[in-house]
C-alpha cells in the first residue's frame, strides 16, 4: 500500500478549505436547530452519561417519541464545541471542515489499495470538491457522516492488515477493527455496513476468489470429493468472527432502542405508507434517483420530503425504465466483478461495495426511513462513485489519443464541482436562503413552504410569513402541521378567530381513534400540538378555561407521555386557582423528565401560589443544579430570598441577582434588586451604584428612582434627593410618596413651605382621602403661622384617620397655640403673629420602612412550543412611614428671628413676652404629656 504523501496531504486539505471556508459564515440551520441549539445534552450541566441514554436530538431513547437515531460519539463532539465556543457557529463549522479534510486523505490511503498513484489522487480530488457533500459538511449535523466515515475507513485499512505474511491470521487489526466499527456505529448507524465490506474484500480481494470459483468449491465438497481448502477455512474463521461481532452490535443496537422503530407519518415518507405496488415502484425508483445526484448535482434540495417526488403508482409509469436501467447497469458490473480476478474487476467490485452497502440502510427497501432523499447518507457511497469515475479516467488515459481529453474532462469536472460546491454553501448561511433555494427546485414540498414561512416569521415577518404557510395548506391540504402554523401566525397577528378556525381545522385532520389499535403509532407528537395551541388560545377567554382543560386532557389520553401537555396544564390550573392539581400535574412531568429545570421552576412557582415558601426554595434549588444558569430561577430564588427578610439568605441571594446580571445584563430590575439588597444591608455606595444602573437602563424606573431619592434622603443628602424625585415626577406625575418625599425635603432642607404646599396639594387632588398628604399640608399651614386653617385641616385629618394618634396629638398642639396666643393677646392670623412663639411639634411615623419594592419578574419555564407565562409578582408592599412622615417637623421657628423683631420694644415689653412664653409652653407640655399618657 503506497503511503501518502505530505504534499498529497497538503493538496486535499487546501482543496476543501478553499472549497468550505465560506461556511464558516453559515449559521444553524433546518436540523442544527433541534440538535445544537435545543439539545439540553450539549450543555456542560448535563450529566455525561445522559449522551449515551437520550437519541440524537437529545430526547430519552425510551420515550416513544424518540427518533431512535443513537449517535453519543457525535453528540460528545458537539459538546466539546460547545465547552470551547458555547452557540458560536463557526467553531462548529470550522471542525466539521477539518473532518472533511481528514475523511478525504483516509479515502486516499483508501483508493491506493485498488487504483495507481494518479487515479488515486483523482478520486480523493473529486471526493473533497464534489457539491453532493455540502449538506454532509455545511450542514454542522452532518458530522454523524464525516466521523462515522472516519472510523469506517479507518476499520478497513485496519482489516487490511489482518493476513500475516504466510497467509496467517494477525487477530489484532481484527480485533482493532471491530472497535472500530463500534465507534463508527456510535457515530451513525450506517458505520456498522463496513463489516460487509470487510467481508467483500477478504472472499474477493484478499483471498482471490471469484463467484465460479467459490461455486465450484461447493460443489466439490457437496459431492465429498474434498473438504474445505485450508484458505477457505481461514478465510470462514475470520468471517464468522466479523459476523459475530456484526451480530452483538445489531442486539446491542435493538436493546438500546428498547425493540421499537421510530414513529415516521406520510408527510416524512410518503411511499412508506402506500399500497402495493406503489410502495415498492417508489422505493426502486430512488435509487435510480440517488444515483442521478451524484451523476449530476446541479440541483440539489436539503427536503425531499412530502410531494417533492410523485409516487410511482403504476407500472406503466415511464420512470420505472429508469429503474430498469440502474438495475441493469449495476447487475452488469457486479457480473462482471465477480466472475473475474484481475485487478480491474476487484476495483469495481470494492466501489460497488462502498457504493451499495453503506447505502442499504437508507434505500427503505428493507425498512422505511423518515426521508425519501437525503443527500448527506449519500456522503460514503459517494466514495465509491468517485472510485469508479476515477478507474475510468485511468483506463482513458492509458489510451494514447484520449490522454488530453480525459485529463481536460476530469479538470473541467473538478473545476465546476469545486465551484458548485462554494456557491452551494451560500445557500446553508440562514435558514431562509436554504429553503428559498429549496424552493427553486422544488415547488410542491409543504414542508419547504413552511420552513420559509418559518424563517420568516423568526425576523418577526408575520404578514410575509403567513402567506408562505397558506401556500403550504394549498399544496398539501392534509398537512396538519402548514395549518397549525397558519393558526400560530394569525395569533401573532392578533387575529384570534382566524387562528382559531386554522387550528380547528387541523384537529380535524388529527387520525381517529380506532380501537385496539395504538394511537400514538400513528401521529407524529408534535401534531399533538395542536390541541396545546388551541387551548392556549382559548384560555386567555376566562369563560373558556374549563374548555382549554378539556384539550388539554384530551392530548394526554392520546399520549400519556406527553410532557407538555402536563405543563400547560399546569399553568391553566394555576390560572384556574387550582394549585393542588397544578402541583399534580407538574409532579407527573416530573416522572416523565426529571432533568428538565424548567419544570422544577414551575413546581417552585405553584409552591409559592401555596404560600410554602420553603418548598418553592427547595424546588428553585433543584431547578439551579440542573441548570446553573436558569434566568428565572435565579432571579425568583433571589427575590424569594429577600423577601424573607433573612440576613443569612442576603449573601446567597446577592450571589444569584450578580449571576442573573450576567446572563441578563441588559434587565434593569435585576440591578434594581440587588440595589435593595445593598439597602437592607446599609451598603449606601453599592446600593447607590446598582440603582443608577437600572435607571439608565430603564428610564423613568419608577421604583429605582424612588429608592434612590430615599436612599439620599436617609444619607442625609436630602439636596442630592431633589433631582432624582424630579425625573421621577417628570415620568409619574401621580407617584404620591414621590410627592411626599419632595415636600418634605423642600420645607424641612429648603426652607420652601410653597413648594411643599405644592407637593401636598397635588396628592389630594388626586386623592382627597390620603391621610399622609392632608396631614403634611396641616404642617405646612402651621408653618405658615395659619393656625386656624391648620387647626380645621387636622381636624379634616383626624375625621378621615379617627385612630392615628399622632394626628390627634398634634391637633392637640395646634390648639394649644392658639390659646397660648390668645392669652398673650396676639392675633392668630398669619399677618400679625410673626412676633408669636412657635412650640415644637414633630411628627411622628407610624409603622416602619420607607422602601418602595418594584414588582419582581418571574414565569412558568417553557419546556416545549405553546407554552405561555405566569407572572409572579413580588409581594413587597410600598409604605412610606405609615401614616405620618418620618422626617417632616413642624419646628419652632420664632426664636430664628427673635432679635430682629425685638430690636424696637422696650425692655419691660420683652419681658413680658418671655413671660407668657414661658406659660404657654409650660402649658403645651403639659397637654402634650397627657395626651401621650405619661
Amino acid at each position: 500500500m503506497a503511503v501518502v504523501s505530505w504534499m498529497e496531504i497538503l493538496l486535499l486539505t487546501g482543496l476543501v478549505v478553499g472549497c468550505y471556508w465560506n461556511s464558516l459564515s453559515c449559521g444553524f440551520v433546518f436540523d442544527d436547530v433541534s440538535a445544537i441549539l435545543d439539545n439540553k445534552d450539549l450543555r456542560p450541566a448535563t450529566p455525561l452519561r445522559n449522551l449515551f441514554l437520550n437519541d440524537f436530538w437529545g430526547t430519552p431513547m425510551a420515550e416513544e417519541r424518540s427518533h431512535k437515531s443513537y449517535r453519543p460519539l457525535t453528540v460528545l463532539t458537539f459538546r466539546l464545541n460547545y465547552l470551547f465556543s458555547e452557540l458560536s457557529s463557526a467553531s462548529y463549522h470550522l471542525l466539521n471542515v477539518g473532518l472533511h479534510s481528514v475523511v478525504c486523505v483516509l479515502f486516499l490511503r483508501f483508493c491506493r489499495l485498488f487504483l495507481d498513484k494518479t487515479s488515486s489522487l483523482v478520486a480523493a480530488l473529486l471526493f473533497a470538491v464534489h457539491p453532493i457533500h455540502t449538506e454532509a459538511v455545511t450542514g454542522v449535523v452532518g458530522r454523524a457522516e464525516l466521523l462515522s466515515s472516519i472510523f469506517l475507513l479507518a476499520a478497513f485499512l485496519a482489516y487490511t492488515r489482518s493476513n500475516g505474511a504466510d497467509q496467517s491470521i494477525v487477530w489484532t487489526p481484527i480485533a482493532v477493527t471491530v472497535v472500530l466499527v463500534a465507534a463508527a456505529t456510535l457515530c451513525k448507524e450506517q458505520g456498522i455496513t463496513v463489516i460487509a465490506i470487510c467481508c467483500v474484500h477478504e472472499v474477493f480481494v484478499a483471498q482471490g476468489f471469484t463467484l465460479p470459483m467459490l461455486l465450484d468449491t461447493l460443489l466439490q465438497v457437496l459431492r465429498g470429493k474434498d473438504g474445505f481448502p485450508y484458505a477457505v477455512l481461514q478465510t470462514l474463521l475470520k468471517l464468522i468472527v466479523l459476523i459475530i461481532s456484526t451480530l452483538l452490535l445489531v442486539i446491542i443496537r435493538v436493546q438500546v432502542i428498547q425493540s421499537q422503530l421510530p414513529v415516521f407519518t406520510r408527510f416524512d415518507n410518503p411511499a412508506a405508507v402506500s399500497p402495493t405496488p406503489a410502495r415498492q415502484l417508489t422505493f426502486n425508483y430512488l435509487l435510480p434517483l440517488n444515483a442521478w445526484l451524484l451523476l449530476n448535482p446541479s440541483e440539489l434540495c436539503c427536503d425531499w420530503t412530502m410531494g417533492t417526488i410523485p409516487l410511482v403508482e403504476s407500472p406503466l409509469d415511464l420512470r420505472n425504465l429508469a429503474t430498469l436501467a440502474f438495475y441493469s447497469l449495476l447487475g452488469l458490473l457486479a457480473f462482471h466483478s465477480l466472475r473475474h480476478s484481475h485487478s480491474s474487476a476487484k476495483t469495481v467490485l470494492m466501489a460497488l461495495s462502498l457504493i451499495v452497502l453503506p447505502f442499504i440502510p437508507a434505500s427503505n427497501l428493507f425498512f422505511p426511513v423518515g426521508f425519501v432523499v437525503a443527500e448527506r447518507v449519500l456522503y460514503v457511497p459517494s466514495m465509491g462513485f468517485c472510485v469508479l469515475v476515477a478507474h475510468g479516467f485511468r483506463i482513458i488515459s492509458h489510451k494514447r489519443h484520449l490522454r488530453k481529453i480525459s485529463w481536460l474532462m476530469i479538470g473541467v469536472l473538478l473545476a465546476t464541482h469545486a465551484v458548485k460546491t462554494f456557491n452551494r454553501n451560500w445557500d446553508w448561511e440562514s435558514e431562509y436562503t436554504l429553503f428559498t433555494s429549496a424552493l427553486k427546485v422544488n415547488k410542491n414540498n409543504a414542508k419547504l413552504w413552511n420552513n420559509v414561512g418559518h424563517a420568516l416569521e423568526n425576523q418577526n415577518n408575520y404578514e410575509k410569513a403567513l402567506r408562505y404557510f397558506l401556500q403550504a395548506t394549498r399544496v398539501q391540504p392534509d398537512d396538519i402541521g402548514a395549518h397549525m402554523n397558519v393558526g400560530r401566525t394569525y395569533k401573532n397577528l392578533n387575529k384570534s378567530k382566524e387562528a382559531e378556525d386554522a387550528y380547528l381545522v387541523a384537529k380535524s385532520l388529527m387520525p381517529q381513534i380506532i380501537p385496539g389499535k395504538k394511537y400514538a403509532t400513528r401521529v407524529a407528537p408534535n401534531h399533538l400540538n395542536v390541541y396545546i395551541n388551541l387551548a392556549n388560545l382559548i384560555r386567555t377567554n376566562d369563560s373558556r378555561l374549563e374548555e382549554a382543560d378539556q384539550l388539554y386532557r384530551q392530548a394526554i389520553s392520546m399520549r400519556p407521555d406527553f410532557k407538555q401537555a402536563y405543563i400547560s396544564r399546569g399553568e391553566l390550573l394555576l390560572k384556574m386557582n387550582k394549585p393542588l392539581e397544578a402541583r399534580d400535574a407538574y409532579l407527573r412531568a416530573l416522572e416523565l423528565d426529571s432533568t428538565n429545570a424548567d419544570l422544577w421552576y414551575n413546581l417552585a412557582i405553584v409552591n409559592i401560589e401555596m404560600k410554602e415558601p420553603s418548598e418553592a426554595l427547595k424546588n428553585f434549588n433543584h431547578a439551579l443544579e440542573l441548570n446553573p444558569r436558569h434566568k428565572l430561577a435565579l432571579f425568583n430564588s433571589a427575590l424569594l430570598m429577600q423577601e424573607s427578610g433573612e440576613p443569612r439568605f442576603r449573601p446567597e441571594a446577592n450571589r444569584r441577582f450578580l449571576t442573573y446580571v450576567q446572563e441578563e445584563p441588559d434587565d434593569a430590575n435585576g440591578y434594581f434588586n440587588l440595589g435593595m439588597l445593598a439597602m437592607d444591608a446599609n451598603e449606601n455606595t453599592a446600593a447607590e451604584r446598582w440603582m443608577r444602573e437600572a435607571i439608565r437602563l430603564q428610564t423613568g424606573f419608577r421604583s429605582a428612582l424612588f429608592n434612590l431619592a430615599l436612599l439620599y434622603s436617609q444619607s442625609r443628602r436630602e439636596l442630592d434627593a431633589l433631582p432624582v424625585l424630579d425625573e421621577l415626577l417628570r415620568h409619574h406625575p401621580e407617584h404620591v410618596k414621590g410627592l411626599i418625599l419632595k415636600g418634605d425635603i423642600l420645607m424641612n432642607h429648603k426652607k420652601d413651605t410653597q413648594g411643599a404646599k405644592v407637593c401636598f396639594q397635588r396628592i389630594l387632588r388626586m386623592d382627597p382621602t390620603n391621610v399622609q398628604g392632608k396631614h403634611n399640608l396641616c404642617v405646612v399651614y402651621f408653618e405658615e403661622r395659619d393656625l386656624p386653617r391648620a387647626e380645621r385641616c387636622l381636624e379634616e385629618t383626624l375625621a378621615l384617620a379617627p385612630h392615628e394618634e399622632y394626628v390627634r396629638r398634634h391637633l392637640g398642639i395646634v390648639r394649644s397655640k392658639m390659646a397660648a396666643m390668645s392669652v398673650a393677646g396676639q392675633p392668630l392670623s398669619p399677618a400679625s403673629a410673626e412676633g408669636a412663639a412657635t412650640p415644637s411639634m414633630k411628627e411622628e411615623k407610624k409603622g416602619g420602612g420607607g422602601k418602595e419594592e418594584e414588582e419582581g419578574r418571574g414565569a412558568t419555564g417553557s419546556a416545549g412550543a405553546g407554552s405561555k407565562k405566569n407572572v409572579r409578582k413580588s409581594s413587597s408592599a410600598e409604605s412610606l412611614s405609615g401614616g405620618g412622615n418620618s422626617q417632616s417637623e413642624l419646628l419652632d421657628d420664632g426664636q430664628a428671628d427673635k432679635q430682629q423683631r425685638t430690636k424696637s420694644k422696650s425692655t419691660k415689653e420683652i419681658k413680658d413676652i418671655e413671660k407668657k412664653r414661658a406659660a404657654a409652653l409650660k402649658r403645651l407640655e403639659e397637654i402634650e404629656r397627657i395626651l401621650s399618657g405619661d
